[in-house]
């Protein structure tokens, strides 16, 4: 996978290696150039200053005169008198024997020199100088030349890796809110100023896609809930009509017939009625929450399914453990119509799912720093691999019981994704049933 980031530092880096080592070379040849001419300056300068007193002395083997900076393995002074007698020599070096007045490069045996020559009134000087200790000492000038660049070059990669990091950090941000988004949210990017211009198409784009499938979700929503309303209405009619038939007479069928239609149309008209739920809570936007007592709602879903518990003579109840009074109401921020519907499912689910003479519980109980409800039934559980598949629309376990239209479990998750809580589904631990429990409020 190609990186932008890889690539521009790559380049740069590679750009501003390769324009450094060609100009440190650059300036390193300019340095020794400039560095050989000053040694040059430097002989002349040697010779025009030797006194004058030096050309009186008779051995070749008398010390070496002070020359205060300049050492004596650096040049070899040759004197010669009027007569061209050699008068003076450098100790410990090697004849060079006597070359024109000037500056030129000359071979003894395996070395170069440079020699500088210089005809007087009385004497002719001739200052010399190996080209290894030149090479030696211009190198080290021009080595000393180039320390800027190489502090250059770090302090450039650093400042390369932090205006290009700078510079993608917009992209950097525009990938975080993407990925930090809600599954379900399709709202436009938002730009703000320090946004450029070069992802500003880019942004663009994805609003304009957002947008579109933001109005073909809404028009698949708007489907759902349209069939569904439009479904319940004659279902309910057709209800009322069997009912109204078979109190009159007018329908001559056995009481099992009668009974069996009557319960296809429940389902019918539950199934509808789901639909209808999950439609609601799809097109259901980002509310702002408000504070909503838990154990009233809790109150309330037990007395609207106590008469069905009570046909299966179902033990239904509402248990509060750790409250912090015994009037603590449990409040949290929710919505309180779609918290209801999830607390209403789940009892619901948990009755069709319940034999006779069972047990169905709703407890509320205080968590670190929130609140959590189970609901807690006798039933036979789930079996493992299906607890994750239940939360799906319209599936219904193998041993499954009742006539539910798989869709409950469905709503409950996606309202509990809505309020950005848990549902977990687990089978209760060393006895029968199942535990829905709702963490995170």
């Amino acid at each position: 996978m190609t990186s932008i980031r890889r690539w521009l530092l790559g380049w740069l880096i590679f750009g501003l290696a390769a324009a450094s080592a060609i100009a440190g070379y650059g300036i390193f040849q300019t340095a020794r150039v400039e560095a050989s001419e000053l040694f040059d300056y430097e002989l002349r300068t040697v010779a025009v200053s030797l006194p004058a007193t030096l050309a009186s002395a008779h051995s070749a083997s008398q010390s070496n005169p002070d020359f205060g900076d300049i050492a004596d393995d650096r040049i070899v002074i040759e004197i010669w008198d009027r007569s061209g007698q050699l008068v003076y020599h450098s100790l410990n070096a090697p004849a060079l024997g006597r070359y024109p007045a000037g500056i030129r490069t000359i071979e003894r045996g395996d070395y170069q020199w440079r020699v500088f020559g210089l005809q007087q009134a009385e004497r002719f000087i001739q200052i010399a100088q190996p080209f290894s200790v030149r090479e030696d000492l211009a190198r080290h000038l021009a080595l000393h030349t180039l320390w800027p660049l190489w502090l250059m070059v770090p302090a450039t990669i650093a400042l390369v890796l932090l205006v290009v990091g700078r510079g993608l950090a917009p992209i950097r941000s525009l990938s975080h809110a993407l990925s930090t988004r809600s599954v379900d949210s399709l709202q436009p990017l938002r730009l703000d100023a320090n946004v450029p211009v070069e992802i500003r198409p880019l942004v663009d784009s994805l609003n304009d896609l957002l947008q579109r499938l933001s109005a073909a979700s809404q028009a698949q929503r708007t489907f759902v809930a349209d069939a569904a309303h439009e479904l319940r209405s004659p279902l309910t009619a057709m209800k009322l009509q069997l009912q109204s038939a078979a109190r009159d007479g007018t329908l001559k069928a056995e009481g099992k017939t009668l009974e069996r239609v009557e319960g296809r149309l429940n389902r019918i008209i539950h199934l509808v009625q789901q639909l209808l739920t999950l439609a609601r809570e799809d097109a259901q936007p980002a509310t702002s929450m408000k504070p909503v007592s838990l154990r009233r709602l809790g109150e309330q879903a037990v007395g609207d399914f106590s008469m069905i518990a009570e046909a299966k003579c179902i033990d239904l109840g509402l248990v509060c453990i750790e409250p912090a009074s015994p009037d603590d109401t449990y409040t949290v921020l929710a919505e309180q119509h779609s918290l209801s519907v999830l607390l209403s499912n789940l009892i619901d689910n948990a009755i069709r799912h319940t034999p006779d003479q069972g047990k169905v519980d709703v407890i509320l109980r205080r968590a670190a720093g929130g609140v959590s409800f189970e609901v807690v039934d006798s039933g036979p559980g789930i079996p493992e691999h299906e607890l994750a598949r239940v939360l799906d629309r319209f599936y219904r376990g193998e041993g499954a019981q009742g006539q539910g239209s798989g869709l409950g479990l469905a709503i409950a998750t996606r309202i509990a994704q809505r309020h950005h809580v848990t549902l977990t589904l687990r089978n209760n631990a060393g006895t029968s049933g199942l535990s829905a429990v709702v963490s995170g409020l």
